[in-house]
């Protein structure tokens, strides 16, 4: 008998269900770092300082359903803008998915344990400060971060 594909390799994905898209994120936590990006190069270097709204500890956002209204300037992501956001960790499912790679043996939907991102060493739980406790947002700079740019999506697990 043969097996079905998973919905991320069966679908593309502008075809999945909000549950499917949903289900797509494995919970690093690295796209909601605040990053800077160089003016001349174009480069763009994560800090290990996070949205207001991020919680560290758990590595989700504390509202995400109203996350917009919070924090104006976070992006929604979608199958629409993902090709327009090179700022994406290259782990990123949604990133890689729109490459067309697979997901990264460490996803929670390859593994079916949620916590089997932190325990790769992929995501940013505990390494992080929220963005509030910083002085001037520029202090940021003081918390770049930039081996948090380097994929990790085929690293042992």
């Amino acid at each position: 008998m043969k097996t079905a594909r998973p919905f991320w390799q069966a679908k593309r994905l502008e075809q999945m269900t909000v549950p499917e898209w949903e289900s797509l994120c494995d919970g690093c936590g690295l796209c909601c770092l605040v990053r800077f990006e160089d003016e001349e190069s174009g480069e763009v270097t994560p800090t290990r300082v996070a949205c207001r709204l991020f919680d560290g500890d758990l590595c989700r956002c504390t509202n995400y359903a109203q996350r917009k209204k919070h924090v104006p300037d976070c992006i929604k992501l979608t199958p629409h803008n993902i090709d327009r956001l090179a700022w994406m960790p290259l782990s990123c499912a949604y990133r890689r998915l729109h490459e067309g790679k697979d997901l990264p043996r460490w996803h929670p939907l390859i593994t079916g344990d949620p916590e089997s991102v932190h325990l790769a060493g992929v995501s940013v739980r505990g390494q992080t400060i929220n963005e509030d406790t910083l002085a001037d947002p520029d202090d940021a700079l003081h918390y770049a971060a930039p081996d948090l740019s380097r994929d990790k999506s085929d690293d042992p697990f």
